[in-house]
C-alpha cells in the first residue's frame, strides 16, 4: 500500500472511532417503567420480599421496574397490559 494511502486510511479509521466514542457519550433520558420486566430482570426495588436488581419473582410484576427510554413506557405492551409510570398491584 502506498504510504499516502495508508496514512489516509489510518486517519479515516481514527475519525470513525472518535465519532463513535462521541455518539456513545450522548445518553438518552430514561424513566422507571413498572410491569414490563421479566422475572429476575428488573432494575431495582421489586416490592415486598425483594431487595433490588434481578429479584422480581414473576414476569411483568407490577411493582418491579426497568429503566426505559423516556416517553416509551406506556407504549410497551405486555400480556398483562401496558407499562406504567407508577407501581401496580
Amino acid at each position: 500500500m502506498h504510504p499516502t494511502r495508508a496514512a489516509f486510511a489510518a486517519a479515516f479509521a481514527l475519525s470513525l472511532c472518535a465519532a463513535g466514542a462521541h455518539a456513545a457519550d450522548v445518553k438518552k433520558p430514561m424513566e422507571k417503567c413498572y410491569g414490563v420486566s421479566l422475572a429476575g430482570h428488573n432494575d431495582c426495588a421489586a416490592g415486598e420480599g425483594t431487595s433490588c436488581a434481578a429479584t422480581s419473582v414473576s414476569d411483568y410484576q407490577g411493582d418491579a421496574w426497568t429503566l426505559v427510554e423516556k416517553g416509551s413506557c406506556t407504549t410497551i405492551k405486555t400480556p398483562k397490559g401496558y407499562g406504567s409510570l407508577t407501581p401496580r398491584k
